[in-house]
């Protein structure tokens, strides 16, 4: 059976504010696209301005380069069709709009009806609604063209069916979230089964400041069988034919990337994220304060995985308090990972803090002021290298961490991004893990030694936090799924220890706000989903 229409799936990984660097892109897509044959080549939600524009979007100077970049892809658009999303400045307001081009030619735009307001999204404050289904005839099979939140929900779909379509093209900025691909594909397999016709989701790919797009493009038959799927984390083409037949148009082919273990999605994501931002950015490299723990040790891991041993420079920073082990363990990583690596001992820094303070100090028994003091020494030398050679500073702290405030401000929270800041402490024990399984990276004792920050004789996280196997569950109840503490206690916590964390919770919020950005993989990270106020009178 010949086929009715062969369609293009293009996955790119687009910089938010590039139009003209991302019409080139996109210009060079529609080149491979008809290079192979295909009727129409389909690209993400707003691939021309990139996801999430933000407030970009009110610059008098950015809707005129967003303008510039839709005419020269819309002179490249010859001998095939092109769907491609791009904001559209019409009517006094902007729409989130997908624009059909054909011939060199604008054929037709549809807008994108259902504007998400959640978790990481602000779609209302920039866009206005559309309203009502758009049908072109490529090949001979009816498109209606949709934008990812129009299909979270069934109406959009349905009236696309209504209006002629046979088959429905899904133009997506889709962050990546753990298990988030499972819920996009039982989505669309719903909308399929429920107006009887196949459809094509297209996804970015690539790191934006916080949020991570995983590409994970993937097609489904009429039934909501998934027929295709992209891979994960990386950009590609895809073309897929659809033929006809007695129901309508069906996919014919496809492969299926696979599926990912939620850990090695994670670490994918990270890695995606850093390699972006310091890309994204032109930094020549990173910098990375290693301190012999678990925390660090992961993030030196992803640091190369993502840039390459060569832009990793790794500085071990001993006070008094640093053990042999530590010593032993951060030396024998970076030589393991090939990174430059150094050592500056803080004992010189840390024994003048402490003279300059003595006067003040006196009478005043030591306590966390005599450890802050250390991790800001510590943050002082690692910026200070940072702003000398270039490189970005990557801060190593974690979830766990940041959500009790057991971290200090301008020190080893000083930094540029915070690679694992939503990752808690039980998922870095499993990324580390994982990735040792692929090849034995952090050594064995930094996983099995008991977590310390070693700024005290003797310290360990437990003298200052419940067992994270305790925490962390607490904290995921409360930031991710908004339980009360009467909820959080009926799982079976003590109510004194529920309290406690969540008061440590609310406490910390001003220093949260002081953080670097970093890699959101959780259906609530600490960042754009989460916006608690620092001055408050709520009592968990």
């Amino acid at each position: 059976m010949a086929a009715a229409l062969r369609i293009a799936l293009a996955q790119l990984d687009p910089t938010v504010g590039d139009a003209p660097g991302n019409a080139r892109r996109v210009i060079e897509c529609i080149a491979a696209a008809r290079a192979r044959g295909a009727g129409l080549v389909v690209l993400p939600e707003l691939v021309l301005s990139g996801y999430p524009p933000e407030d970009l979007l009110f610059h008098r100077g950015f809707r005129r380069r967003v303008e510039a970049a839709l005419a020269s892809v819309t002179a490249a658009a010859t001998g095939i069709d092109v769907l491609l999303g791009y904001p559209e400045y019409a009517d006094g307001t902007i729409y989130n709009s997908a624009a059909w081009l054909r011939d060199g030619a604008v054929l037709a735009s549809y807008r994108k009806q259902a504007l998400p307001n959640y978790q990481v999204f602000d779609e209302k404050r920039y866009f206005t609604a559309g309203s009502g289904p758009l049908v072109i005839t490529a090949g001979a099979v009816p498109v209606a063209p949709l934008i990812c939140e129009d299909v979270w929900k069934p109406g959009p779909a349905a009236a696309a069916r209504a209006a002629g379509a046979a088959l429905g093209v899904v133009l997506n900025a889709s962050p990546y979230e753990q298990l988030k691909q499972r819920r996009r594909e039982a989505e669309l397999g719903r909308r399929a089964r429920e107006t009887g016709m196949p459809f094509v989701y297209v996804n970015l790919v690539g790191g934006q400041d916080e949020l991570v797009f995983d590409g994970r493009s993937f097609v489904v038959d009429a039934a909501g069988t998934v027929v295709h799927r992209a891979p994960a984390f990386a950009e590609s083409l895809d073309c897929l034919d659809f033929s006809d037949g007695p129901a309508g148009p069906g996919p014919a082919g496809g492969t299926l990337a696979a599926a990912l273990d939620p850990d090695e999605s994670v670490y994918r994501a990270i890695v995606t994220g850093v390699r972006d931002y310091v890309g994204k950015h032109d930094f020549p490299g990173v910098v990375i304060g290693l301190s012999g723990g678990i925390d660090s040790a992961l993030v030196l891991a992803l640091a190369v995985d993502a840039l390459g041993a060569g832009r990793v420079h790794a500085v071990m920073l001993p006070s008094r308090y640093t053990s042999t082990m530590s010593r032993e363990d951060a030396a024998a990583m970076a030589q393991g990972l090939g990174v430059r690596y150094s050592v500056i001992p803080i004992e010189g820094m840390f024994e003048a803090t402490l003279a300059a303070l003595a006067a003040e100090f006196a009478g005043r028994p030591p306590d966390s002021t005599e450890e802050n003091i250390q991790a800001r020494c510590r943050g002082m030398v690692l910026m200070a290298i940072s702003n000398k050679t270039g490189l970005m500073l990557l801060t190593t702290g974690n979830k766990s961490e940041m959500a009790v405030g057991y971290a200090t401000l301008y020190g080893d929270m000083a930094g540029g991004y915070a690679p694992i800041k939503d990752c808690s402490k039980t998922l870095v024990y499993r990324l580390a893990r994982w990735r040792n399984a692929r090849g034995a990276v952090i050594p064995q004792r930094v996983i099995e030694r008991p977590p310390s920050a070693e700024l005290r004789d003797n310290q360990l996280d437990s003298d200052s936090l419940p067992a994270y196997a305790i925490l962390d569950p607490i904290l995921e109840a409360f930031i991710e799924d908004d339980l009360s503490v009467d909820e959080i206690v009926a799982q079976g916590f003590e109510r004194a220890t529920v309290v406690r964390v969540l008061e440590l919770v609310k406490r910390n919020e001003y220093k949260r706000r002081q953080a670097p950005p970093g890699v959101r993989v959780s259906r609530r990270a600490f960042g754009r989903d989460w916006r608690y106020p620092i001055t408050s009178g709520y009592r968990p």
